[in-house]
């Protein structure tokens, strides 16, 4: 007996998806609620879980197919293979698989199982260095990744959800090797030169790869942002010295009490709920001919996950602990990166903070979540000379950046949140007594 396999309801207001990739290939054995298939969504990727337990029958729609709620994409054989061995090494490769933030790894949590014992790929010394063996596993962005550096991908460990391999693990993988590579000359003789292959000198390549749905809807939002809004931005720069005395100070005893690190994060969403109050207009938005204003702080966070950048909500920040946004935050950094988000995580927010300063970003002009009116851009801590009592010390500077829409945001207001905010940062004690 056959059992249909549905895409599941995918929250409010979504009525279809994109088949990003197969986890189960026809004829593997599956177990009742385990993930067979993973959905692009419009914020976030979705696992379909399978309904029994039994084997895998044929797919009904391939990877990269539009399948809208309720459609059939799949059938489960109920009891057949239900207890099938889980280790199909020398199963033959089908099809590559699509979503750049999964390749397979049956480990459970805590293992490192090389790539030669995931159930899909191929044995040892069966040509893993080519495209069509890596594709089983590896999605296209982390395959040419690992064709462009030469890798073994079964000698990489995976960051990805159940381990499996991302294409920040190869290029992680890739720095090292040259790390190594680099040390390589000092502690052996140099080898004689090769010789040069003049066929490969002016070879150009180009690879075609379908846009995730996460990817176009950033991209229309974006395009629709600056289409829309009237975007302008203004910047300051804040002197971290305290912020970072505090933390040098408090930190063990923070972590040793909340079981978390003080970040910066949580000292600038406070100060940004501080400046909210001042400056009300930056965390309202406009409906139609009218101006919606809050009475309270819904910060959309910008956090990077595989498939793109993220902002789940920090519901209620104005009236949460540092304890209580360092944990939100470290939670969603973690289930971005897995792929594990709720929808109902991304929707909403008031006002959106990203910083690009993880990145090493010096200076940027962050565009509007719509239909936000503002968003504050971080920026990386470096030192600088500054002026002070009339000397010119080094100082750890940081650039904030504002961007806002002008059609509900004066000039005067955005500069005034800024110096808000900057007070706060450069006076944590502000913080404390709702200054």
């Amino acid at each position: 007996m056959a059992t249909d396999v549905l895409v599941p309801t995918l929250g409010e207001s979504i009525t279809e998806a994109t088949l990003g990739q197969w986890l189960k290939k026809p004829g593997d054995a599956v177990k009742a609620d385990e993930p067979i298939a993973s959905l692009e969504t419009d914020k976030v990727a979705v696992e379909v879980p399978a309904p029994v337990a039994g084997t895998m029958g044929d797919h009904v729609v391939q990877e990269g197919d539009t399948v809208a709620v309720g459609a059939l994409i799949a059938r489960i054989e109920e009891g057949a293979g239900a207890t099938a061995p889980q280790n199909r090494a020398t199963a033959k490769a089908e099809t590559p698989a699509q979503d750049p933030a999964h390749a397979v790894n049956p480990g459970g949590p805590g293992e490192n199982p090389s790539l030669a014992e995931d159930p899909h790929a191929p044995m040892p010394g069966q040509g893993q260095d080519s495209s069509s063996d890596l594709g089983l596993t590896l999605s296209p962005a982390v395959r040419r990744v690992v064709l462009e550096h030469g890798l073994d991908p079964s000698k990489i460990k995976g960051t990805g959800k159940d381990g499996r391999l991302t294409k920040d693990d190869v290029l992680a993988a890739a720095k090292a090797q040259k790390t190594e590579s680099a040390a390589a000359p000092a502690q052996t003789p140099a080898p004689a030169p090769a010789p040069v292959t003049t066929s490969a000198a002016g070879e150009r390549r180009e690879e075609r790869v379908r846009m995730t749905r996460i990817r176009q809807t950033i991209a229309k939002r974006l395009k629709d942002a600056q289409n829309t809004a009237a975007l302008l931005t203004t910047f300051n720069d804040v002197d971290m010295t305290e912020v970072i005395a505090a933390r040098s100070k408090y930190k063990d005893l923070f972590e040793k009490k909340h079981g978390i690190r003080l970040g910066f994060m949580g000292f600038f969403v406070k100060a940004a709920a501080l400046a909210a109050r001042d400056v009300p207009s930056v965390n309202a938005y406009i409906e139609g001919d009218e101006i919606v204003y809050h009475d309270y702080l819904d910060v959309s966070v910008a956090v990077s996950a595989p498939n793109g950048l993220v902002v789940p909500i920090i519901r209620n920040a104005d009236k949460l602990s540092f304890a209580e946004i360092e944990k939100t935050i470290a939670d969603f950094g973690r289930r971005a990166k897995d792929g594990t988000l709720k929808m109902e995580e991304m929707q909403g927010g008031t006002f959106t903070i990203s910083n690009g300063g993880v990145f090493g970003s010096l200076l940027s002009t962050p565009i509007i979540n719509p239909p936000q009116s503002a968003v504050l851009g971080m920026h990386r801590i470096e030192e600088r000379p500054v002026v002070r009592d009339g000397q010119i010390v080094a100082r750890p500077m940081m650039y904030l950046a504002l961007s806002y829409d002008h059609r509900l945001v004066d000039g005067r207001e955005a500069v005034t949140f800024l110096v808000r905010m900057k007070e706060a940062i450069e006076d944590p004690t502000r913080l404390l007594i709702d200054l």
